[in-house]
């Protein structure tokens, strides 16, 4: 993995890039002594190398067990407790991974419990009712609304179908140690479960079970995406120069542009796999810097598709952005241009090139003419989509993510903001002890 700086370092005053390099050293010590704000969330600085063979081995038995018996796993989980897997399973698996039904190895893995769409449960619902499924339920508390709802739904599905005895065979929860009504319930009903480590927020958990075992089911690597995750851990640490460490310069130079007035950072890809990766970085650099009115608003796009709809804002619109381009060195796959007699779409050209080396010839112009136009450009190169290098990319953008945090003055780890909304939508739904809250929102909209 390489990051290259030189092409957004121009538009920012050398002065205030060298005082925030400075201070990343600082600032990822504290990550690692433990001593910034929201010290008590700092599990995942040091997960990469706490996790242990025998600790992978009970995930791996696990995925085993549910891909035995299932033809669908259902992941319920919200934010950090399904984007994470998300991401991972979807860079990794075909394109048309859904509709590949002959010789499958591994179930089909669908999401539940990130919204509280009716049709989208519904039809959830209608898909499973000829399929044998299982149900990964991630919760640290068991009471968030989008995922205990879905989780009711399915669970009683699940038990009509295939009876408790089986059904429970057939569940995993992912919870907290000792408390909350996942961890009650699962106790209750003696489902198998995996900890979510209390120093682990939810945005940072795909390297616990959170992540891992749905990873785990969809037959993926696990031990390669630790591993990649690993040497990034000792690649980032504390003791590493600002010169050789990528997290550090990331975060310095994110902050140098939002202090120049670039208060909008668009992740790039040229990559379709490569989609829910960035709602996952959305998540983790929205929900971590987003506080006190202060944060770069993380926004994303998927080139070259986005270049024909947000390609004129980005080349012409307001000089508010900076880009952070994913580039793949490799691809997996080979497709080459055909040769056409006719060439009626004057393609000729290119026969006989890979389709991949046209698309980097689009990433390349596409680089240039955005930095001409007034956008700076981090661009960030690893080798090729796979575990290994997947689980670089995570740890990578964990670490510059709880530096930049505290190069900018906030606790990155906690999420005030997220808990107003569901304040108002208890009210609104009449729950036991918002009686109060109930009457002042009634009143307020009477």
């Amino acid at each position: 993995m390489k990051i290259t700086l030189n092409h957004a370092a121009s538009f920012v005053p050398a002065a205030s890039l060298n005082e925030l390099a400075a201070k990343t050293a600082q600032c990822n010590q504290l990550l690692e002594n433990g001593q910034g704000a929201g010290n008590d969330f700092l599990g995942w600085v040091t997960l990469p190398s706490s996790i242990t063979p025998d600790f992978l081995s009970e995930v791996e038995q696990t995925a085993k067990q549910l891909r035995e018996r299932c033809e669908v796993v259902v992941v319920a989980g919200i934010g950090g407790s399904y984007l994470g897997a998300r991401a991972v399973n979807e860079a990794l698996a075909s394109s048309f991974d859904a509709f590949q039904a002959k010789d499958r190895k591994n179930p089909y893995i669908v999401y539940a419990g990130n919204n509280i769409g009716e049709d989208y449960l519904a039809d959830m619902m209608e898909f499973l009712d000829d399929k044998q499924f299982g149900i990964i339920n991630i919760s640290k508390s068991g009471t968030t609304t989008e995922t205990a709802l879905a989780f009711r739904l399915l669970k009683t599905m699940l038990e009509k179908k295939v009876g408790k005895a089986e059904a429970k065979l057939r569940i995993v929860a992912v919870t907290d140690r000792a408390k909350g009504a996942l961890r009650s319930l699962a106790t209750q009903e003696g489902y198998k479960t995996f900890v979510i480590p209390d120093n682990v927020g939810g945005r940072f958990s795909v390297l616990t079970p959170v992540g891992l075992l749905a990873i785990a089911v969809a037959g993926f690597d696990i031990r390669a995406l630790v591993k990649g995750a690993q040497d990034m851990e000792r690649r980032t640490a504390a003791d590493v120069p600002y010169a050789e460490n990528p997290a550090c310069q990331y975060a310095a130079m994110r902050n140098a542009l939002y202090q120049a007035g670039k208060k909008i950072e668009i992740l790039v890809n040229f990559n379709p796999r490569l989609h829910y990766f960035s709602e996952w970085w959305k998540q983790l650099y929205g929900e971590s810097e987003g506080k006190q009115h202060k944060g770069i608003f993380p926004a994303s796009v998927d080139f070259t598709t986005d270049l024909h709809s947000m390609g004129q804002w980005i080349q012409d619109g307001e000089r508010s952005i900076f880009e952070t381009v994913i580039s793949i060195e490799k691809a997996n796959r080979e497709v080459r241009v055909p040769h056409d007699d006719e060439n009626l779409d004057g393609l000729n050209f290119l026969a006989g090139k890979r389709v991949d080396e046209v698309n980097k010839m689009a990433e390349l112009g596409t680089r240039l003419a955005h930095i001409d136009g007034g956008v700076p450009n981090i661009l960030i190169e690893f080798e090729r989509v796979d575990e290994y290098n997947i689980g670089q990319f995570i740890y990578f953008f964990e670490r510059g993510c709880g530096i930049s945090g505290y190069l900018l003055g906030v606790n990155p780890f906690d999420q005030p903001g997220v808990e107003a909304y569901k304040k108002n939508m208890f009210a609104l739904l009449d729950k036991p002890g918002y009686e109060k809250e109930s009457a002042a929102i009634k009143a307020r909209l009477a």
